[in-house]
């Protein structure tokens, strides 16, 4: 309460109403699986996925569509992309934000010291073993994507350094390795000093002004091009990289195993290591162009460079329910992610232990999350029934068959199948994107046309249909003249109150949006002044779902009730300190059967 001690006038100022509950987002989308490239979940890099709002950002730091190599037969179906053919299917279908939590099981190999023995494989490509008299470079993950990588260090001629943007006084080397100017004078320090003409290296003891041609190891700068076409399908350079550990920009540190930088982190994809015994940026020139003598070049096409190419990275094996398990804890922290799903997960040998990690991810108290299911490829309807009858779960749902779709990777003269088979979860990841959107999560995400599909893997009738839709199977169907289309929008569960997916979607949804908004009344005083703050926004938020058309009813006493009073909590709820609010809504059910009753009349027949 406010002290007035001194007579005077106060303004102040206050609300007359309680604040408002706003909707939280429901179309952002998580993806868990295999990729090229990319951090793996568990690890530093990984675990927190960044969020990606275009194949562009997915390609730059997970790869292209390039097939994984995790089984030794090249043309097994379980060596297929799923997950980047699964994230341009979901941004081709309308969605705008994902998360990519990536997968990474690592094999086994031969111990370099006894051969008879295994160590695990970190499925990273290098230029050789790692050394700590040399210079090495390996790919920043693991991944087959990047076996053929080239880096190429290239010293960079003085005159040519773009040394003017850096502040005047600019400390670039500590020079204790015996450095010297040009004139042959020990070197303690260096500082570089703008002249207005692109700088010029003076030292901070004589301040003489260092000859550009003949500068000490430690004030060159290197240019790093990483040739990454397997991955990335370009060039990344990275310039003005010091090869002295106090240089700003020093090459161990910004490729190095662990970048200032987050952003240096996800997109470079390949990591520039120092052997420790190169304790001098003598050293480490040394080795990278041969011994120093004093270079005298000007001409950069005359500068050394030293290329190193990488190999021996692989994919790992077929991944496992544990590595799964890993990924999606990785999104626990990710507030915003409102469906789950593992795409290409049902083609493998963990298939039903990854749907219950699934299921037990998306049922965690707060998560407010949904699960999208796949039924494995190539499944009859009776396969199909055998899948759903494993699963009871109203925060999933659980589509057949997959999808046909062109394949991103066929080039005239490349033999290569012109389509490749999609898991559908990821097609409908984007359909909810799209129709959260375009309509309202309160609408069944069905009937929606799939986007880049060019067939299904079979064509289900309306007599299929009829035997699969009862048991909470969705079938995605063709109809001539209308395209393809989801027919079904079901959850997998016994529960009759949550058989629709847009009911448990909205739930969640009111739930998530009521838990944000109020969580200003935690340590409030526990009175009726805050229980009618609390019921007023509360009613305010859901009066506004009434007027957008997702309650039913046509007033708001048909549509919800709040109450928020000693009728809802008792004196031991005050006495510990509970608040509770008892919120009812009538919700709207798709017309999922929709039908006409005709009879006859005769002509003279009254009404």
């Amino acid at each position: 309460m406010p002290e007035y001690l001194a007579p005077g006038v106060y303004v102040e100022e206050t609300s007359f109403r309680a604040p408002s509950i706003e909707g939280v987002g429901t179309s952002t989308a998580a993806f868990v699986g295999p990729t090229l490239t990319g951090p793996v979940a568990g690890t530093k890099m990984g675990e927190v996925p960044e969020l990606l709002t275009s194949f562009g950002d997915f390609a730059s730091i997970y790869g292209s569509y390039n097939n994984l190599a995790l089984n030794p037969n090249a043309s097994d179906p379980k060596n297929t992309n799923y997950v980047a053919l699964s994230v341009k299917a979901f941004f081709d279908n309308g969605g705008s934000r994902l998360y990519v939590s990536r997968v990474f099981t690592g094999g086994t190999k031969k111990d370099p010291n006894d051969a008879a023995k295994t160590v695990p494989d970190t499925g990273l490509a290098s230029s050789g073993a790692a050394s700590d008299d040399h210079v090495t470079v390996t790919a920043r993950y693991p991944g087959s994507g990047m076996n053929g990588a080239s880096v190429t260090v290239t010293l960079v001629v003085a005159k040519t350094q773009n040394v003017s943007s850096l502040p005047p006084g600019t400390t670039l080397a500590q020079l204790d390795d015996g450095g010297k100017d040009g004139k042959g004078n020990p070197l303690v320090k260096a500082t570089l000093y703008s002249n207005g003409a692109g700088g010029s290296f003076v030292t901070a003891d004589n301040k003489t002004t260092l000859d550009p041609g003949k500068l000490p190891p430690a004030l060159y700068v290197v240019s790093v091009a990483a040739a990454v076409p397997s991955a990335s399908g370009g060039t990344s350079v990275f310039e003005g990289l010091g090869l002295d550990s106090n240089h700003p920009q020093y090459v161990g540190n910004v490729l190095g195993g662990n970048p200032p930088r987050r952003i240096d982190g996800l997109e470079n994809q390949v990591a520039v290591a120092i052997g420790k015994n190169l304790g001098s940026s003598t050293a480490v020139f040394n080795d990278l162009f041969g011994a120093w003598t004093d270079p005298t070049w000007t001409d950069p096409k005359n500068a050394p460079s030293k290329t190193f190419a990488l190999s021996g990275g692989n994919d790992g094996v077929e991944p496992s329910n544990t590595d799964y398990d890993t990924a999606l804890n990785a999104l626990d922290a990710l507030e915003d992610v409102a469906i789950v799903a593992a795409p290409g997960s049902s083609a493998y040998a963990s298939a039903d232990a990854v749907v219950n990690t699934l299921i037990l991810h998306v049922e965690k108290r707060r998560a407010y999350r949904v699960a999208i299911l796949d039924t494995p490829p190539n499944q009859i309807g009776s396969q199909v029934q055998d899948v759903r009858s494993k699963i009871d779960s109203s925060y999933a749902a659980l589509y057949t068959p997959w999808v046909v779709t062109p394949n991103p990777l066929s080039r005239p003269g490349l033999s290569l199948p012109d389509e490749v088979t999609v898991p559908p979860s990821g097609f409908m990841a984007g359909i909810y994107a799209r129709n959260d959107t375009q309509h309202s999560v309160a609408k069944a995400p069905a009937n929606e046309v799939v986007l880049g599909a060019l067939r299904f893997e079979r064509n289900i009738n309306f007599a299929e249909q009829g035997n699969l839709n009862p048991l909470g199977i969705n079938c995605l169907r063709f109809f001539p003249g209308r395209g393809y289309r989801v027919w079904g929008a079901r959850t997998a569960s016994s529960n009759s109150e949550f058989k629709y997916i847009n009911v448990r979607r909205y739930l969640v949804y009111l739930e998530h949006s009521i838990d944000n908004g109020t969580q200003w009344a935690v340590f409030e005083n526990n009175g009726p002044l805050l229980w009618a703050r609390v019921k007023e926004s509360v009613e305010e938020f859901l009066y506004n779902e009434l007027a957008g058309g997702n309650l039913l009813g046509t007033t708001p006493a048909e549509a919800y009730f709040v109450r928020c009073d000693r009728s809802t909590m008792t004196q031991n709820d005050l006495d510990n300190g509970r608040l509770i609010c008892l919120i009812g809504v009538a919700l709207l059910k798709p017309a999922e059967f929709v039908i006409f009753r005709i009879g006859q009349k005769t002509a003279d027949a009254r009404s």
